[in-house]
């Protein structure tokens, strides 16, 4: 596949505009209102992102309280839901989202804007690892690229988005105890000091510690075995037992599967798989979670059904015209209208054209997750 470079890029695209940090504020206003950024922002808030990334370590140490997030997958209303029920970084919320941030769901784009945003602003409260999907090929194949396409019709999105890929952590340590990353263990190496120096900055490999950490998942059993995903491997009880030992940790906090409460313990409680995307794929009725962790003995865990379609679009939409209704009247805050009748008349309208627009966004809404289960095969594991 052929990836558009830059010199060759139009020039009306000004990819080299750069912006001020003081333009956050109504870069989050914009992403937070469903609006599309320009192709300069989203270089801007990647390069960025990639400045601060880069200085992280491979594995982060990470001190509660905080809250870890896992699987997104694109549904960003949902992502907006956890964020109104847990509070926001503003509030002095920590947060931990371990990967998966983009692919199944329709709003990728607006999911991974928005944490960067975030990452941008709240660089010692929020943090972000690495995911599977977080790659080349599998973006390609489950969504994330077909979504930029559709939407800027440019491939150098894609690519700036790809290269935050290659910076993004790939684990942590929560109060030196809790061992979070999005898959799992590998027979690579057991060693936390070994896996601290894994080489991150490039694609996720087909094989070997880093691409075992992304994607091996846990079975009940004991030993090792090859993972039915075609990468990573499973692993049993002992070899958790025998890793927890060696690094002397209490769990291992993972996500990477789709367990329907939300989180699942395996292992006797010494791994723990937790998934944040509500209703996973539209279609799936599960149940989404994150835990609230204090120490490694103090946590809970909070459970989310689906966000309500479209809630936030269309309240914003609301509060937008109420404001230009508010603005069409006079310094004396009397209606623009001439008489109640006027008024009453332009109401009947005003809901008229509400109502039209609310069949024509069902409608729209409707062909893209037909278009959306057409095209993606519904899969437990993620």
């Amino acid at each position: 596949m052929e990836i558009e470079k830059e010199d060759e890029k139009p020039p009306d695209l000004k990819l080299n505009f750069e912006l001020e940090s003081e333009d956050l504020q109504s870069l989050l206003k914009k992403v937070t209102s469903f609006q599309l950024l320009s192709i300069s922002e989203i270089k801007f808030i990647c390069d960025k992102s990639k400045e601060i990334l880069k200085k992280e370590p491979t594995i982060l140490s990470l001190t509660p309280p905080i809250t870890l997030v896992g699987d997104i997958h694109g549904q960003y209303q949902d992502l907006l839901e956890i964020f109104y029920q847990q509070g926001y970084p503003k509030d002095g919320i920590s947060f931990v989202f371990i990967g998966d941030f983009v692919d199944r769901g329709l709003n990728s784009v607006e999911v991974l804007l928005l944490l960067l945003l975030f990452k941008i602003q709240y660089p010692s409260q929020v943090f972000l690892t690495r995911g599977n999907h977080e790659s080349r090929l599998i973006t390609q194949q489950y969504g994330f690229y077909d979504e930029i396409l559709r939407k800027y019709g440019n491939l150098i999105v894609w690519q700036y988005f790809t290269e935050v890929f290659d910076v993004l952590p790939l684990g942590g340590l929560i109060n030196s105890k809790i061992y979070c990353l999005h898959g799992g263990l590998s027979p690579s190496s057991q060693n936390l000091d070994e896996i601290k120096k894994v080489e991150r900055y490039n694609d996720i490999p087909r094989a070997g510690l880093m691409c075992d950490m992304l994607w091996s998942d846990p079975e009940d059993r004991n030993g090792w075995a090859m993972n039915s995903r075609g990468a990573g491997y499973t692993w049993g009880m002992d070899i958790s037992e025998e890793f927890l030992f060696l690094n002397n940790l209490k769990f291992v906090a993972r996500a990477h599967q789709l367990v329907m409460r939300g989180y699942n313990w395996c292992h006797n409680k010494k791994v723990l798989s937790i998934f944040s995307a509500p209703n996973y794929c539209y279609r799936c009725g599960n149940e989404a979670a994150v835990i609230d962790i204090e120490d490694e003995n103090n946590f809970c865990f909070k459970t989310y059904s689906a966000a309500p379609k479209d809630v936030y679009y269309k309240k914003r939409r609301k509060i937008k015209k109420g404001k230009e209704r508010r603005d069409s009247a006079d310094i004396d805050g009397e209606g623009v209208f001439e008489d109640e009748k006027e008024n009453e008349n332009d109401n009947n309208k005003d809901n008229e054209n509400e109502d039209e627009e609310n069949e024509i966004e069902d409608r729209i809404n409707k062909v893209n997750e037909e278009y959306f289960h057409l095209k993606y095969e519904l899969r437990y594991f993620v």
